[in-house]
């Protein structure tokens, strides 16, 4: 059974303790049913089943189950941590449209009046400031409980925490700092710039460099997954503080790909299949199962979210639940040219039976291509169609180092024009894309060629405030300012707004400009 001891695990750390949410005080300790020191004395090896927990919280809602949560909200698969990522990095963007419209779905897939009140705001912020302080009272607790291989336990720890506040930084720009040194402090914490959350995290990763392992279990962090998110970090930099970093992107970037041990799937579509755990491309991926770690919020997600019944046959994509809810706009399957007539694999990714090219309404499923980059199908022998999804979650996978290398060379970051050539067109041969020449290798062509390879992957809003497509009108795409064609909209978008209800909880944030 594929990924049974981790997924064992992922049980017991559900089963060990249910945390309280944190989102009305960030110093509230948690409530358990045993508190950890003494849990951790009766059973040191439980340590295993919280530190599961705590990786678990970026794919499940909650401890006990799909209708469980660890924050709150009227309904609970709507709160998990990738769920988030998902609505606020790809449905704002021009890749990925969703029809509900329900509670502000549609403030997001329109981008246009974003407000504090908007409940799919508040998830991701409150989702990271309930992981902050949950991952810091179990590092304050190690430090006077003895258990096995202890270093290498709060370096993930770490990186968990680490992970984050990286989204607090990519999407608020702002937030508090809750860290061992004032964990427990009953004032309200001051409010810390995007610049001193940004050099926390990268102190943070630099000191774990090192305690984390070349090579750990599957779905926990490794040499390669901290300097990957080093990288993202550093690659975003001149966004997040005003200093380009570019070099130090592509140094660990660099690191990534010559000593991680990683290569390219053969099959791009095995990295989104069910049994993609034995993908030798996939850095660190976030771990579902269609029965130990049921959720609404990992792929089930995705891979629910864009079938349906109406169009097509469900069962072809592993799923027995489909939603009727996501597609494609031709912003991204446009990229591809004639559906076709182009060799590139990944534009046979669109189901368009039934379907118009042109989203004329969004809130019309056969407007827009749905994706089935995703499936719940096994690419290596049978598989068994499910409500649940159990294909994994790539967060972090050997093609996008290769794009970012590109990138920061081409950014003035170093490296070897020649090798950054020959990195994306490995990417563009896996797929069955035509090579490129060194003449069409430039920024503009790295944008597209991370949309053609990453889309659905929850990257593609950074990646535009990067490239400074995102906000103003210099590029459009449908729907964006809620007009058919797309219209400007204003650069205060960047970040989005601070939830009322955390400014309500702290007298010391202050709302981002714009709201």
């Amino acid at each position: 059974m594929k990924k049974l001891n981790t997924k064992i695990i992922l049980g017991i750390g559900a089963m060990l303790f249910m945390f309280s949410s944190c989102t009305d005080d960030l110093n509230t300790e948690p409530k358990v049913e045993l508190s950890i020191e003494n849990l951790l004395a009766q059973d040191p090896n439980a340590i295993e089943g919280l530190l599961s927990k705590m990786y678990g919280t970026f794919a499940l809602s909650g401890p006990n189950g799909p209708g469980s949560s660890d924050i709150s909200g009227p309904d609970p698969g709507e709160t998990a941590f990738l769920r988030s990522i998902i609505n606020l990095q790809d449905f704002t963007t021009d890749n990925m449209k969703n029809r509900w419209g329900d509670d502000g779905l549609d403030q997001l897939t329109t981008t246009s009046d974003w407000d504090p009140n908007n409940k799919f705001f508040r998830y991701l912020y409150d989702r990271v400031y309930y992981i902050v302080p949950q991952t810091t009272n179990i590092i304050k607790v190690l430090d006077g409980v003895e258990v096995n291989n202890e270093a290498q336990i709060v370096g993930e720890l770490r990186f968990i925490r680490a992970l984050a506040y990286y989204y607090m930084i990519d999407c608020f720009g702002k937030g508090v700092l809750v860290t061992t040194e004032n964990y427990g402090e009953t004032s309200a914490l001051p409010e810390a710039s995007r610049t001193e959350l940004f050099d926390y995290v990268e102190q943070e990763l630099l000191a774990i460099e090192d305690i984390v392992p070349d090579n750990n279990g599957y779905g926990r962090a490794n040499k390669a997954t901290v300097r990957m998110l080093l990288a993202k970090l550093y690659l975003n930099a001149e966004v997040y503080t005003g200093n380009a970093r570019y070099s130090d992107a592509l140094t660990y970037t660099s690191k990534v790909i010559d000593e991680g041990g990683y290569t390219l799937a053969t099959n791009f579509v095995s990295n989104f299949s069910g049994d993609n755990d034995t993908s030798t491309e996939i850095i660190f991926p976030l771990i579902a199962d269609p029965v130990v770690s049921q959720s609404f919020g990992n792929t089930t997600y995705i891979v629910n979210g864009s079938t349906s019944t109406e169009t097509m046959n469900i069962m072809d994509f592993g799923t027995t639940d489909a939603w009727t809810g996501h597609r494609a706009t031709k912003a991204w399957y446009g990229l591809y040219g004639d559906l076709d007539t182009t060799t590139d694999d990944r534009a046979q990714l669109f189901w368009t039976e039934g379907h118009n090219y042109e989203m004329t309404d969004y809130k019309i499923w056969a407007d827009g291509y749905p994706s089935i980059k995703f499936r719940n199908t096994n690419f290596n022998g049978p598989s068994t169609a499910t409500s649940f999804s159990g294909t994994d979650f790539p967060m972090f996978r050997l093609a996008d180092a290769y794009l970012m290398y590109a990138e920061c060379v081409l950014r003035g970051g170093g490296g070897s024009n020649t090798q950054a050539l020959d990195y994306v067109n490995e990417v563009r041969e896996r797929a069955h894309a035509t090579a490129i020449t060194s003449a069409q290798l430039n920024l503009d062509f790295i944008l597209d060629e991370r949309a053609r390879e990453l889309n659905l992957e929850g990257h593609r809003r950074t990646d535009l405030i990067r490239f400074g497509k995102f906000t103003g009108g210099s590029y459009l795409w449908p729907w964006k300012g809620n007009a058919q064609n797309g219209a400007s909209i204003p650069a205060t978008y960047k970040l989005f707004p601070i939830p009322q209800s955390a400014l309500q909880a702290n007298v010391n944030l202050t709302q981002n400009p714009g709201y």
